[in-house]
């Protein structure tokens, strides 16, 4: 079935969005491009190559994976608000492995629109915290340390890392009070 009416941008986004979650970060412009019904050169009225439809994957998963934390956090304040989060975290991870994926991989060159999108989940983690009394550089490591929990423990389950037959919720609960414990010590 052709999706050539309405194809623009944002179709062609969405098209590739769709594949690259379906098949875990690996994308190319001739799925995307079968996926739409058209042929590959015709992507090319709409985005600038593959470099450029990675861009745009990871800009709405800064913004999507922002909404989320944001949303996470409402109306919560300290570690409540922080083990919410984390627990969002995963699971948009989870749903969107793809997009996920892309988000974390760096850009080749400085890119401002990305770095103000990343920039903004910093922010919304850096108020998180400081009310738990992080502030500045402290906040920074915080923030580091937080992230870098979430997301190793993300990609050792989407890697299918963790084989012993024990409950993995128990296990990222643990982990993540652990950190937020510590935070307090």
């Amino acid at each position: 079935m052709s999706r050539r009416a309405g194809l623009n941008r944002a179709a062609v986004v969405e098209a590739a969005a769709e594949l690259i979650d379906a098949q875990g970060g690996e994308l190319s412009l001739r799925e995307v491009a079968q996926t739409l019904g058209v042929r590959t050169p015709s992507l090319y009225n709409h985005v600038e190559g593959l470099e450029d439809l990675r861009r745009e994957l990871a800009l709405l998963g800064l913004r999507e994976l922002t909404q989320v934390i944001l949303r996470a956090a409402a109306g919560r304040s300290g570690s409540d608000a922080l083990l919410n989060v984390a627990r969002a975290y995963r699971d948009y991870a989870r749903a969107r492995p793809g997009i996920y994926t892309t988000v974390q991989r760096v850009p080749a060159q400085h890119d401002a629109e990305l770095d103000t999108r990343a920039s903004e989940i910093v922010a919304v983690l850096a108020a998180i915290f400081e009310p738990l009394g992080f502030r500045d550089d402290d906040a920074v490591h915080a923030i580091r340390g937080f992230r870098s929990l979430l997301h190793g423990f993300v990609a050792l389950e989407a890697a299918g890392g963790f084989g012993i037959p024990l409950d993995l919720d128990e296990s990222f609960e643990r982990a993540v009070r652990a950190y937020i414990n510590g935070l307090a010590a």
